[in-house]
């Protein structure tokens, strides 16, 4: 007994003859007949009472009818149900960024992420560098992207980036850029950190991570800092630097929020820089040296989440932007976590994220 046997029945009784059943099914009466019978020799019973007016159920065959229906109704309730399962992962993910990543990272892997799996819903917390990492220890965030943290307790933690130091401001008086140097590369030029240290800085407060690493870096050579501004705001140093009030320390992930830089190599400057009128001249974005500060990022996961479908989804494609932005010279920074993103191209890019 199969289900097409069962539908075979049901549509005999309900066309009251074999003849109009055959023709509503589009099958052969001769084929629909033996099916009939074949049905009546596996339940060992009679089911239909023929006459010349047609066939009646015996009371055998209207029992079956209505379990048929029953079931029937059960086996496409059931195909729906499969049909309707999520096709790939799906469920929510909660990413920690810090500031400075996020107009970086978010809007491309969100945007693709949609595309490509839009039953993987994603929400951001963009903090500071400790907040951040304090949202993935007290499990707010599934994922996080820790600044300068190799290891925590019950995360899994792995590098992702590394990054250099700038040293960024307007040189209204031309006094600056005689301390430039040619970097090695031909890529941006470079300023001792001694020589950035006696610029008029404007900076962040010391629970910052990038005040902590030039305040570490000073004090490890016993240099002082030139500090003529201080504020907790990152908005607010930024606006104090391109006001021309002093200059700043800022990692490679926000350079295309400085207004131009001294001597930049064509191949390497943002739209903005490329096109900039008179008025950006005289802005210097250089790379500290001696020595190079750096920053690096790593990716930490819950580790009781660390085989969850859609957090994998997610995972994979903050660590394919951020081989992306590289690869394009759209990020300054050198990729930690795997396979070179030179070599690597876009290949790893999920769709909707190129």
């Amino acid at each position: 007994m199969d289900l097409r046997a069962l539908r075979y029945f049901i549509a005999v009784l309900e066309a009251g003859s074999l003849s109009r059943a055959a023709h509503s099914l589009y099958v052969a009466q001769p084929a629909l007949t033996a099916q009939i019978k074949k049905l009546e020799g596996e339940l060992g019973t009679q089911l239909l009472e023929r006459s010349h007016a047609g066939v009646t159920p015996t009371p055998a065959g209207t029992q079956l009818y209505e379990d048929a229906r029953r079931l029937l109704s059960d086996a496409d309730a059931m195909r729906d149900r499969i049909q309707r399962l999520p096709q790939g992962p799906e469920g929510s993910v909660t990413i920690a960024l810090p500031f400075l990543l996020t107009s970086l990272l978010a809007g491309p892997v969100i945007a693709g992420l949609r595309h490509s799996h839009p039953r993987i819903r994603i929400f951001v917390l963009d903090d500071l560098s400790l907040m951040v990492q304090k949202a993935v220890l007290d499990r707010r965030a599934d994922l996080a992207i820790l600044v300068d943290t190799a290891s925590q307790h019950d995360l899994q933690v792995e590098p992702m980036a590394q990054e250099p130091i700038y040293v960024c401001g307007h040189d209204a008086e031309a006094s600056v850029t005689p301390l430039l140097r040619h970097a090695p590369d031909g890529g941006l030029p470079c300023m001792d950190f001694a020589d950035a240290c006696q610029l008029p800085l404007v900076l962040q407060s010391r629970r910052f991570a990038i005040r902590q690493a030039v305040e570490a870096a000073a004090e490890a050579r016993g240099l002082r800092l030139n500090i003529v501004h201080e504020h907790d705001s990152a908005r607010v140093i930024r606006s104090l630097y391109h006001c021309g009030a002093g200059f700043t320390f800022t990692p490679a992930c926000s350079l295309n929020e400085a207004p131009a830089w001294q001597g930049a190599p064509a191949q390497t400057a943002t739209p903005m820089q490329a096109d900039a009128a008179d008025g950006t001249r005289g802005w210097v974005v250089a790379r500290v040296t001696a020595p190079e500060l750096l920053r690096r990022y790593f990716l930490a996961t819950q580790a009781s989440r660390s085989h969850d479908p859609a957090l994998q989804v997610v995972r994979e494609a903050l660590m394919a932007q951020a081989r992306h932005l590289i690869h394009r010279r759209l990020w300054q920074a050198r990729w930690l976590g795997g396979p070179d993103p030179q070599a690597a191209g876009h290949q790893h890019l999920p769709p909707g994220l190129l």
